[in-house]
């Protein structure tokens, strides 16, 4: 892809870029898409005009060893940023004045994620999971795991799926009981739901996919991956599961009978193994990087096939990709500190 050093192809347009001290770990668009925020390795954490690129605010070593997750709650405006040092730091995302810390002991805070009406925080720290709701309700928090929990995930207002060694869980968050388990002799190293909650889709360190559908109880795999897939996105409507662990991103269809018996789509472009993979909110259009530093814009047809329709170059590994909350902007984040924007033609 030696033509993108000349700057975005397709739909893709050039905006405004910007930079962090160390390897951007996680970034999110935030306050109605006017900020972006993000963290980087160092434990640091920033703030950038999301029209702009301009720099904000700037939070240094906030988290001492080194940033792991960043999650902006549903209503914009405040921002969770979770690290090695066990604490979880909960600020307002347009000044990035802390507002509260949550100290979860001495385990890496690996994953966080809000419930979806953003009542409550679920934060992984090593074996368990603790569901915060603010500093006047009581700390929630699993038993162990099997292992460290890989993937914390609202499947509902009130029920929250972890993927670990072995198995998925889902709990009541109210009264903490155990309510499903989907077992697999394998460790599982990333996880989504589909919208409605009914399909659960796991990447496995044996290269494979597995996924579930809780309504019927049954289960399946999809293997060949030469890697392992550790970047999964469904689309939308949770028609489309696109899959990481090749150099090709992987798109299965699970309309109807699917994606059981049939062939996925290959989406065929990237000269090195995909990193990341994200549909946009809106439309059938997927965006993927991979450890080269490549960003492709695919528009994804009814039967899971695509064609790129936009690409550009960042500078070293995708670690990230944002769209905008409209679809017409996009955010990658690279290990070298570099956070690029383009604007996405409709």
């Amino acid at each position: 892809m030696s033509e993108l050093d000349k700057g975005p192809k397709g739909i893709l347009r050039s905006g405004w870029t910007a930079r962090v001290d160390e390897y951007a770990i996680a970034g999110a668009w935030a306050c109605g898409d006017d900020v972006f925020v993000v963290g980087d390795a160092t434990g640091s954490v920033y703030g950038f005009n999301g029209k702009s690129g301009a720099a904000l605010w700037t939070e240094r070593d906030t988290h001492g060893d080194g940033l792991l997750a960043l999650a902006v709650h549903p209503n914009g405006a405040t921002v969770a940023t979770g690290g090695q040092d066990g604490c979880v730091h909960i600020r307002d995302a347009r000044s990035g004045t802390l507002e509260r810390t949550l100290d979860l002991g001495d385990g890496w805070v690996e994953n966080l994620a809000w419930s979806h009406d953003g009542t409550a925080l679920a934060a992984s720290s090593g074996r368990k999971v603790f569901v915060d709701r603010g500093p006047s309700s009581d700390r929630w928090a699993t038993d162990d795991h099997p292992s460290t929990v890989s993937a914390v995930v609202w499947s509902g207002a009130e029920e929250l799926a972890t993927a670990s060694y072995s198995r998925v869980s889902f709990f009541d968050t109210q009264s903490g009981e155990l309510q499903q388990k989907l077992e697999w002799k394998g460790s599982l190293v990333s996880m989504v739901l589909s919208p409605d909650g009914d399909i659960v889709a796991c990447g496995s360190q044996d290269n494979s996919v597995h996924f579930w559908r809780r309504s019927t109880g049954k289960d399946s795999m999809m293997s060949g991956y030469p890697l392992k897939p550790a970047t999964l996105s469904f689309d939308g409507t949770g028609t489309f599961l696109a899959t990481g662990g090749s150099q090709s991103p992987v798109i299965w269809s699970f309309k109807g009978d699917g994606p059981e018996g049939t062939e996925p789509g290959v989406l065929e472009l990237h000269a090195a193994p995909i990193t990341e993979l994200s549909f946009s909110r809106r439309g059938l259009r997927l965006a993927s990087g991979d450890r080269d530093g490549a960003v492709v814009v695919w528009g994804v047809r009814d039967d899971g096939s695509g064609s790129p329709i936009g690409a550009a170059l960042v500078y070293n590994l995708v670690e990230s990709l944002s769209w905008r909350s409209d679809g017409r902007g996009l955010v990658a984040l690279d290990a070298g500190g570099n956070v690029t924007s383009w604007r996405v033609k409709d």
